[in-house]
């Protein structure tokens, strides 16, 4: 039996009375496994048809799928293509509780390693910004990958504190996120490492931290947007303590209620908050709290001043981006979008072939902006937008990035395999691969499918396809 601190142990008693028994129980099950699947690349009805193994669904989230014991899904072709995030089950309900609408701006502030923010950049449906936040560089170079893998276009990811972040932005995002560092206690179960991490570091130490987070997201956020704040935790002192504090500091906020689901349970002076437990769902523990801000006249055209402020510094960046001739990276890029693509793959980044005010050059490296970033922001990015690709030498190379935001349909020529067929794993581990005999090619670049979901790139010789499979994302 795991050996559980006396002090949680009588925290935990007082909280739930009668079910603290069941729960204790709990606690020596085993944990749940989930992924969430990539709704803009295919429906529920479709996963059910091609999962590998018997599908079970989330109650609470309509794209989430419980992975049966044994499974290992993050070897599978499936995840490679993005397909899907291996995702905690609870951990899902944030997301999904988020008001997002395609067009929105949104901030997820303590995003690694990208589970909420793969979603949230999913239901944008490539319309509107995604910033995608994490303090440590580390992690969030993680997060960029996932971001990447699920083919992300509109998106920013920064490395910041919150402060800088607020600073910068001002009162700008529909909705945010915020899910804060926490003292694990609903994680005990999953990862029971963070029972040493708890008797060092409680609930008294995140608290303040996770209130500094919340009043700095309040800043960030518009009028009428909604704040999603969540943790993994059971403490009282981290969950409703918190939420109250901040609804006492920022009374222009309000709590906005959350329709409960089978297994959930409310806050605990009955609050309209979502509390998971282990002993009444299949997954972990978690909490969730919906915030919005209220409308506020004054702080409209505080909005409206600084959205005009902001416009000026664009109009005066774009006139000064216009009198430069066009880097060779970038003339580049613009052959091989016009050669091989049809831009309504990226109709909602790209407007035209030569708006080059979309486009951003660092060095060699060429990317495609989301419409609503100024470039006047100065932030810590690990990426503004697409990485469309290279210059190497004289030549033009894509990203995986890139091929992972395609759909097949919108390149010249593309190449696919089953899932089952020995040459995808060939594929993702670097090798070179042959295409069918009967296959229609001409030399140059090709999009490598897994069926009809792009994989990465190769380079059609006249007889095999030369591997471009990015280095980094190859499997052993």
């Amino acid at each position: 039996m795991m050996k559980l601190p006396d002090s949680f142990l009588q925290e935990m008693r007082t909280l739930l009375g009668g079910e603290y028994d069941v729960w204790l129980s709990s606690c020596d099950g085993r944990p749940a496994q989930g992924l969430r699947i990539h709704s803009g690349k295919l429906s529920a009805g479709r996963w059910e048809q091609m999962a590998p193994f018997p599908v079970d669904p989330v109650p609470w989230t309509p794209n989430g799928y419980y992975i049966p014991e044994g499974e290992r899904p993050s070897k599978d072709p499936r995840y490679d293509a993005g397909l899907y995030y291996i995702q905690e089950p609870s951990a899902m309900a944030p997301a999904a509780l988020l008001c997002v609408k395609p067009g929105d701006r949104v901030l997820d502030l303590c995003a690694a390693p990208g589970g909420k923010s793969t979603e949230l950049g999913v239901r944008l449906g490539g319309e509107g910004l995604l910033v995608s936040n994490d303090i440590s560089h580390s992690r969030a170079r993680a997060l960029l990958r996932n971001l990447e893998r699920f083919g992300i276009l509109n998106l920013c990811v920064t490395c910041e504190e919150p402060e800088k972040l607020a600073d910068t932005f001002g009162p700008y995002f529909d909705a945010v996120l915020v899910d804060a560092p926490c003292s694990g206690e609903g994680m005990f179960r999953k990862d029971p490492g963070l029972i040493k991490s708890w008797l060092e570091r409680g609930p008294e130490y995140y608290a303040p931290i996770q209130r500094r987070i919340l009043t700095e997201a309040v800043r960030m956020l518009k009028p009428g947007g909604f704040l999603l704040y969540s943790t993994c935790t059971f403490s009282r002192m981290e969950d409703e303590d918190v939420l109250h504090g901040l609804l006492e500091d920022c009374p222009e906020m309000e709590l906005s209620p959350l329709e409960p689901f089978a297994g959930s349970l409310p806050g605990i002076d009955g609050e309209p908050v979502i509390r998971l437990f282990p002993h009444r769902i299949r997954g972990e523990g978690h909490f969730a709290a919906l915030l919005r801000k209220r409308e506020g006249a004054e702080t409209q055209e505080e909005e409206r001043a600084q959205k005009e402020e902001r416009g000026q510094r664009a109009d005066s960046l774009r006139r000064r981006g216009r009198k430069e001739e066009a880097s060779g990276a970038e003339r580049e890029a613009i052959r091989f979008l016009e050669q091989e693509t049809d831009f309504l793959a990226w109709e909602s980044m790209l407007t035209s072939p030569y708006d080059r005010n979309r486009m951003r050059i660092q060095g060699d490296q060429v990317y495609l902006l989301p419409e609503d970033f100024d470039r006047s922001w100065k932030l810590r990015f690990l990426r503004t937008g697409l990485l469309i690709g290279s210059r190497k030498g004289k030549r033009f190379e894509p990203s995986q990035a890139a091929a992972m935001s395609l759909r097949p349909e919108a390149f010249s020529q593309t190449v696919s395999f089953s899932c089952s067929d020995e040459r995808v794993l060939r594929y993702l581990k670097g090798e070179t691969v042959f295409p069918d005999a009967d296959a229609r090619l001409k030399k140059g670049w090709t999009l490598v499918c897994m069926e009809e979901f792009p994989i990465g790139w190769a380079k059609y010789t006249g007889t095999a396809l030369k591997n471009k499979f990015d280095a980094g994302w190859r499997i052993q």
